[in-house]
């Protein structure tokens, strides 16, 4: 009886491996993980904001609306729960990524405000919070590149003979992606300015002038 009961089990684990639940199991798993490097990097980037807007409002103070806007921009990000269920919910990570856009665009127009204050821009806090700043924003944009890249892999499997008798059978379906109106965006970080530019290289005279 021993022998048949362990037959069944191994037959069964060969089905399942060859209908493809273990690479759901595998890729669903990759999901999650992408999904959760997401969340940091955004909370990082929400983390570094208050700083951001105390040390701007230190030089700017009369520069109200864009200080509040990036502030309930910030408190209307952080208040959107980012579950697991999320990741099953179109209209929800629909909202999630409407909120951190809102909010990267409120960003640009602090960081546009510098501009016109001089010693805001030369301020050395404020140059350091640009700098994170900055690089939080890449890291974002990989880490989504690296879940879009995921999900897309996740919903491929699943929409495969036999796979998707399996995704049926286990309740597994297509996942959500984040969209964008140019798929070229993709690839870079959004285009802020953090004044860490070089200046451009002066024309060298041409011979005989």
């Amino acid at each position: 009886m021993r022998f048949l009961v362990t037959g069944l089990l191994a037959l069964s684990s060969l089905a399942l491996t060859g209908c493809g639940y273990n690479t759901i199991q595998t890729q669903d798993e990759a999901v999650k993980a992408a999904w959760s490097e997401v969340v940091n990097q955004y909370q990082r980037r929400a983390d570094l904001i208050p700083n951001l807007v105390n040390t701007v409002k230190g030089y700017a103070a009369q520069e109200q609306k864009v200080l509040i806007g990036v502030t309930e921009a910030r408190a209307r990000a952080t208040s959107i729960q980012v579950t697991p269920e999320v990741l099953n919910d179109p209209e929800a990570l629909k909202k999630f990524q409407a909120a951190q856009g809102e909010l990267t665009n409120a960003l640009k127009s602090l960081i546009a405000i510098s501009e016109n204050y001089p010693q805001l821009k030369s301020d050395q806090n404020f140059r350091d919070l640009q700098a994170q700043l900055e690089g939080t924003e890449n890291r974002i944009t990989v880490a989504r590149n690296r879940y879009i890249e995921s999900v897309q892999n996740f919903n491929g499997t699943i929409r495969k003979f036999p796979v998707n008798l399996t995704a049926m059978m286990f309740s597994y379906g297509v996942k959500p992606n984040f969209t964008v109106e140019n798929e070229a965006e993709i690839a870079r970080p959004p285009a802020v300015d953090f004044g860490t530019t070089p200046p451009a290289p002066a024309e060298t005279p041409a011979p005989g002038n």
